[in-house]
């Protein structure tokens, strides 16, 4: 057995077939979990080429991979099995591919051919047409990859065999995500985004692949390599390291421990929460956040140990002054953490940042905090600090009303940090305010009011914002119309209690019983398309949502009733003076105009920006499948499927590797259609069908909320078969 760290150059350079046994299951990634986060590090390493092209850059570390020799004949191309890593060596096949295909696209010649050394074997080596392919999978993804690997140039993925098969997105999906980094900066930047992306993928990854002879126990090793320990974190790999470190210059670290670490092992840091998929302690996340403060690099949490290290190297710092940087530091964040979580009573105007950014569930954005109240530096201005929170508050929830991509925000919190470093700490924010100005692409951008007020007189608010979100923001209209405006305190004294009021539609959801629609409408689908918006939602108490929430607008215990009796919100009130008879579309729009009007003076722009974008920013709807789960190890193929309705409870379904469901010797796509086959019904949702064997009272859906939560999408995103 040998075992080498490589990288793809290493790895792919010679000619060879790396096969995926029959055996094994099929293609599982996806987007959310897998090819999106790949590319952001492809791209987070082609970032800091272009920065500094002739300087050793730290290669990102992708896992291992097991193969094992094939004994083959002399001369014959080489052969090896993969034994475990398949999903991973054939993402990046894909992903090589889908790149070559774009750099071809763009005209740079040189890195296309210098990529398609990795990706195609030599004719000279071939005796079979699949010889072509350096991957070659498992037989039920075999079609699809030939596919969509042998398409002529430029790809038509419309006309590509097997369109619908998970290979051919994630080919699609690089290809997408290729064109669009390529040419972000401008036509004359592409050839040197070329050289650094091609740079990144081929020699600033790494694998360790392990190497097994024909006759070693592959299956053996492939059990221990996979044997589930506990995994120390970040924070446990750092203090190990910092301690030693303290222990070899011969201080007291029983002392250091008490006073600077111990808080570290409380239940505040101990907390775990979701970055992506993963789950981290609140320390870990903490070091992450400070790392990226310090440096100004982005640093991924996989790498956060690592990093640290050189950070420490790079610094030379003696080790007890570092921890004493670092718990300093923890203090701040702790405090900015909690001052979020206080749901009434006063709240200054960090705290207010602390609350929203984290209703937006914005972690990205804590770097930056650290570099504005960091200890070690002269105080920032009140004014200036109060500048900076606006405007970034005022960037981060425009973008999120426009449901605009938040993919890059690692990145530009990184380079915003950089920029501020040597300023004067006594203009940052006018600094951090130039900055958002002048980004200039989709993923950057800083909407303007217009564009604002557009889209939010359409958007079907409650349907396409979480509903923190949405509470958050009619939260500080309801403040904004109390006086708090520019600094200033509101009349009452008190900002409305927060994530407490319920969310309600003035005209219900549930209109037919009251609510006749008038000739003037074209029908259900003009109601419809206005129940949701902006102009329709306000905020209760629970018990007065309660009693007025399918009720008639003017009849005795109706909910204008209901408001002038025993609601005090501001916007209420406003309601009322707007309407003395019935509620109707026409006040619904006229209100959406009104409140998206107010919602841009609560997170203003310069006077007179225009941000020269007014395109369409929502995010696409995607359904999710058992695949997807098997690929977030939230599900587990052959986990067995028990229908809840008690008539059926004798009933077994499986779950196939490959996301498809196996009942009575028929497959089935999708639980629904599964559930529909086992009750003999045409209306069956299998989410709610279904429970797991393993733990009963977990419904099939629960998995599926928890997978939404782990990529920050909402509900409402699933484009769901029901």
């Amino acid at each position: 057995m040998e075992t080498q760290v490589r990288t793809p150059q290493l790895v792919f350079m010679h000619p060879q077939r790396l096969v995926v046994p029959l055996f094994q299951r099929p293609y599982v990634w996806n987007e959310e979990n897998q090819w999106e986060p790949l590319w952001l590090d492809v791209t987070r390493m082609a970032g800091r080429v272009l920065e500094a092209p002739a300087a050793k850059h730290y290669p990102h570390f992708l896992g291992a991979v097991v193969l094992q020799q094939v004994p083959n004949s002399a001369g014959t191309m080489q052969e090896r099995t993969i034994i475990d890593g398949q999903q991973r060596l054939t993402t990046l096949q894909l992903m090589f591919d889908a790149l070559h295909a774009e750099l071809v696209a763009a005209g740079a010649t040189a890195p296309a051919m210098r990529l398609e050394t990795l990706i195609t074997n030599a004719e000279a080596f071939r005796t079979k047409p699949e010889d072509q392919f350096k991957v070659w999978p498992t037989n039920r993804d075999r079609p699809a990859f030939n596919a969509v690997m042998s398409a002529p140039l430029p790809i038509d993925y419309e006309t590509v065999d097997c369109g619908d098969q998970r290979m051919v997105a994630a080919h699609r999906f690089f290809a997408g995500s290729a064109a669009t980094w390529l040419r972000e900066t401008g036509d004359d930047q592409i050839a040197a985004r070329a050289t650094a992306i091609e740079t990144a993928v081929r020699d600033l990854l790494q694998l360790v692949v392990i190497d097994l002879s024909a006759e070693e126990n592959a299956q053996e090793i492939f059990e221990t390599l996979n044997a589930r320990g506990a995994q120390l974190t970040a924070a446990d790999l750092i203090k190990n390291f910092i301690f030693q470190r303290l222990l070899e210059s011969g201080a007291d670290v029983e002392d250091a421990y008490v006073r600077q670490w111990r808080d570290f092992e409380s239940a505040f840091w101990e907390s775990e929460f979701s970055v992506g998929r993963m789950r981290y302690s609140r320390s870990s996340i903490f070091l992450n956040h400070w790392l990226i403060a310090k440096t100004g690099d982005e640093v991924v949490a996989r790498e956060v140990f690592t990093r640290f290290k050189r950070f420490v190297n790079d610094t030379n710092d003696p080790m007890d002054k570092l921890l004493s940087r670092l718990t300093d530091a923890a203090k701040i964040y702790r405090e900015f953490v909690e001052s979020g979580e206080r749901k009434s009573g006063p709240m200054d105007r960090l705290g207010l940042f602390a609350y929203r950014t984290s209703v937006m569930e914005s972690e990205v954005i804590k770097p930056l905090v650290l570099v504005l109240l960091d200890p070690e530096e002269e105080a920032v201005p009140d004014d200036q600090l109060e500048k900076s929170l606006k405007t970034i508050e005022s960037w981060m929830v425009r973008r999120m009303l426009l449901r605009a991509s938040t993919k890059s925000y690692s990145q530009i919190v990184a380079e915003l940090i950089r920029q501020l470093r040597g300023k004067d700490r006594e203009t940052f924010g006018d600094a951090i305010e130039k900055f958002f100005l002048g980004q200039n692409s989709n993923s950057r951008y800083w909407p303007d009011d217009q564009e604002i007020i557009e889209h939010l007189k359409v958007l079907p608010a409650y349907r396409r914002l979480g509903r923190g979100r949405l509470r958050m923001v009619l939260e500080a209209v309801e403040d904004h119309l109390r006086g708090w405006t520019d600094g200033k305190s509101g009349l009452g004294g008190e900002r409305v209690a927060r994530a407490k009021l319920a969310i309600e539609h003035i005209m219900p959801q549930k209109w037919a019983a009251n609510w006749p629609i008038p000739d003037s409408l074209r029908g259900e689908g003009e109601r419809e398309a206005l129940i949701h918006t902006l102009g329709n939602l306000t905020l209760l108490t629970s018990r007065l949502n309660s009693k007025v929430s399918n009720g008639p607008w003017l009849a005795e215990g109706g909910k204008r009733a209901g408001l002038e009796m025993h609601d005090v919100l501001f916007m209420n009130r406003e309601l009322l003076k707007g309407c003395k008879g019935e509620w109707t579309e026409t006040m619904i729009r006229s209100r959406s105009e009104q409140v998206a009007t107010i919602i841009t003076q609560i997170w203003p722009t310069p006077d007179g920006y225009k941000s020269g974008f007014a395109t369409e920013t929502v995010r696409p709807r995607h359904r999710v499948d058992l695949s997807d789960l098997i690929a977030a190890e939230l599900l587990t193929p052959g986990a067995i499927l028990k229908p809840r309705p008690k008539k059926h409870r004798g009933q077994e379904a499986v779950v196939l590797s490959d996301g498809r469901i196996e009942w009575n010797g028929q497959f089935f796509s999708s639980p629904s259609l599964a559930g529909r086959a086992i009750a003999g019904q045409t209306a069956v949702n299998g989410w709610y069908f279904f429970s797991i064997e393993a733990d009963k009272k977990k419904v099939l859906n629960a998995l599926r909320t928890e997978y939404l939560d782990a990529i920050a999408a909402d509900p409402e995103d699933d484009d769901a078969e029901e």
